[in-house]
């Protein structure tokens, strides 16, 4: 009977899957729910997988992740958290100068964790942040602090916190973004105008780490001349430009000498001026383009799940720009309900993020740490390469353009099956 069920030995294996040319191949523009990433073969645990990738030509990351300038979400505070954890926050520039050059300050001089002594304190008890010392007092005994020689390893630091209960510890796995200094990295966002050139020169002051060219199409004479500018006033800083969605957009930039792109259009231009890009289309088209040139590609936009995470870094992004999930909405949406509609108990499906219930929707950042929640996806990240099989970011995009990476298109049908379905209602948090 087995005979009739089997065609051919037991090494054959039928193709299976899209590549991501083939994927790619027809006119229609995809967005990251139009597909799926079929799963490899596993011979490593998740947290194995290396995150580090590159941000610009010159500067990488231990973890992808990006914090946006957009609506002033990226502040010292912010930026300071995301580097602790390995990842890089943006400044923006809804403000003066002075100000955005303040917050870079901020985070260049922001000490705690810096191993940069002979014998380093790495910690003090914790209680001593509550207490003011009386004038002429030290503020921690000699004998309560925690030192370290030189060149002590980031985990062992931790360690040695750990074991005192004292002081804060960087979380494993997670080594932090420093310059060569051993600051903080930093980057800052600017425009376009003339003025702004006086903002970057105060930004350099600062000891900025990067720049960002902030427009919502970078494919014009004024980001052009601005890149020009800070390529001769300043040919050390790297400078992120965009955004852009095509290859011809990106070679502009490219050639005018771009250390790394911003791919995405909001939906802003999408609704009212008519331009754009569905999401995974353009990270794809402009990452295959810009690699031929060592340029790196960030994917900004569309990211509203932990799953649309990984497909941007698997489409050949090399970092992402967090957006909406660092910045959910403070107010709760409208319920509606037929008149003859049950309410639900509350459900949790904690490998799909949803939680099923009414509560506060204010989503993670307002509701739980930052320190929690980048922890918590880059966990996620790291189990989704697992199951793909690529132990790293590089391996991951090897695959992709390799062939060896194989995708599948979703119909609605797909989606709304692999998402929550059967209830009124329900409230999606990602943790």
């Amino acid at each position: 009977m087995a005979g009739y069920l089997i065609s051919g030995d037991t090494g054959y294996v039928p193709e299976d899957g899209l590549t991501a040319q083939q994927l790619f191949a027809s006119s229609d523009g995809l967005n990251y729910n139009d597909f799926l990433i079929l799963p490899g073969f596993i011979d490593f645990t998740a947290d194995e997988v290396d995150l580090t990738s590159a941000l610009t030509r010159t500067l990488s990351l231990s973890t992808p992740l990006v914090s946006p300038p957009a609506g002033g979400s990226t502040e010292a505070e912010l930026a300071i958290a995301m580097a602790l954890m390995g990842g890089i926050g943006i400044i923006h520039h809804n403000c003066t100068p002075e100000v955005q050059a303040s917050e870079v300050r901020k985070v260049k001089q922001f000490s705690q964790g810096s191993l940069r002594t002979p014998e380093q304190p790495l910690g003090a008890p914790r209680d001593s942040d509550s207490h003011s010392p009386a004038p002429g007092q030290a503020l921690t005994k000699l004998q309560d602090l925690v030192v370290a020689p030189d060149g002590v390893t980031l985990r062992e630091a931790n360690e040695a916190l750990e074991h005192s209960k004292r002081g804060a510890r960087v979380r494993a796995g997670c080594a932090p973004s420093l310059d060569a200094g051993s600051r903080l990295l930093c980057g800052a966002a600017i425009g376009t105008r003339e003025d702004d050139k006086y903002r970057l020169d105060l930004l350099v002051q600062a000891h900025v780490d990067l720049v960002l060219l902030d427009s919502s199409q970078g494919n014009s004479r004024f980001q052009l001349g601005m890149l020009r500018y800070i390529k001769s006033r300043y040919p050390q800083l790297p400078v992120i430009g965009g955004t852009v969605v095509t290859a011809a957009q990106a070679k502009n930039l490219i050639d005018a000498g771009v250390d790394a792109l911003r791919v995405g259009t909001g939906c802003f231009t999408h609704e009212a001026q008519a331009c754009g890009r569905p999401q995974g289309t353009a990270v794809y088209r402009v990452a295959e383009y810009a690699r031929r040139f060592g340029v790196p590609v960030i994917a900004d936009g569309g990211l509203r799940t932990l799953g649309h995470v990984v497909k941007a870094l698997a489409l050949g992004a090399s970092t992402v720009m967090l957006g909406s999930l660092l910045t959910p909405p403070t107010e709760p949406p409208p319920e509606f309900l037929p008149p003859d509609a049950t309410r639900l108990s509350p459900h949790q499906d904690t490998a799909a993020g949803h939680h099923h219930s009414k509560g506060d929707p204010s989503g993670p950042i307002l509701e739980n740490s930052i320190h929690h929640f980048i922890p918590y996806l880059i966990a996620g990240i790291q189990h989704g390469c697992q199951d793909i099989g690529a132990r790293s970011l590089s391996v991951l995009r090897s695959m992709m353009y390799s062939g060896e990476l194989k995708f599948e298109r979703r119909t609605m049908a797909a989606q709304l099956e692999g998402g929550v379905h059967g209830l009124h209602s329900y409230e999606k948090r990602l943790y």
